[in-house]
């Protein structure tokens, strides 16, 4: 695995409501502030390898369930942009 990578599921792995809050409002993605506390519930901690295709999409439909199909569609716009 690069560094680049590392890094990437660092930073995700210790991930806070908060800072799901401003890159949210970074990217325009509509999320709450309950729903930033779900989504950090579901990351932190977890070890989740967002460069994996299967633990990727795992985690999107997690996500979905507590936010909203068009956030996921953003949210995948913006992995695919760090995956390419």
């Amino acid at each position: 695995m690069i560094l680049f990578q590392k890094i990437v599921l660092q930073r995700l792995n210790q991930v806070t409501a908060d800072e799901v809050l401003k890159y949210a409002k970074q990217y325009e993605i509509h999320v709450t502030k309950q729903q930033a506390l779900e989504v950090e519930k579901l990351v932190n901690g977890k070890n989740i390898n967002i460069f994996n295709e299967e633990e990727r999409n795992k985690l999107l439909r997690q996500v979905e369930a507590v936010t909203s199909k068009e956030a996921v569609q953003l949210l995948n716009q913006l992995f695919a942009q760090y995956l390419s």
